[in-house]
């Protein structure tokens, strides 16, 4: 959530014509990051994994936002490595979170026997 109020706040001296492009959607990518996270964890691991994968996603498309926000320079080069720095490490919280979650899901029972391929017939008795 901070790092949403944080893109809020940058994002209010963004030119005006900008308020339902670049500023919108960064707003937008900003609080999808927490409102994914905090939605998937109601839920069972499986949809709580695809919520926090989703939570990613949306990182991703911040990171990209705010990139582009630096080079046409709507972003001082201090505002963007604090950005940036900020989206690494929450990154890598969810990464690490995301790990944690799916580890501890029941793993499928695996099959033993070895599946038969066109060069591996099994024999029997009548050969």
């Amino acid at each position: 959530m901070e790092l949403a109020v944080k893109v809020y706040r940058i994002t209010s001296s963004f030119p005006k014509p900008e308020q339902y492009g670049l500023t919108s959607q960064m707003r937008r990518a900003a609080v999808s990051v927490g409102s994914n996270i905090a939605e998937g964890h109601r839920r069972s691991n499986p949809d709580f994994a695809r919520y926090l994968t989703m939570a990613l996603g949306s990182l991703a498309e911040l990171e990209t936002q705010v990139e582009i926000s630096r080079r046409i320079e709507y972003l001082s080069r201090e505002v963007y490595d604090d950005l940036l720095d900020e989206m690494n490490q929450l990154g890598r919280q969810l990464t690490t979170l995301h790990h944690c979650v799916t580890d501890s899901m029941p793993k499928p029972a695996t099959n033993n026997q070895q599946p038969v391929t066109d060069r591996q017939h099994p024999t029997t008795d009548s050969q």
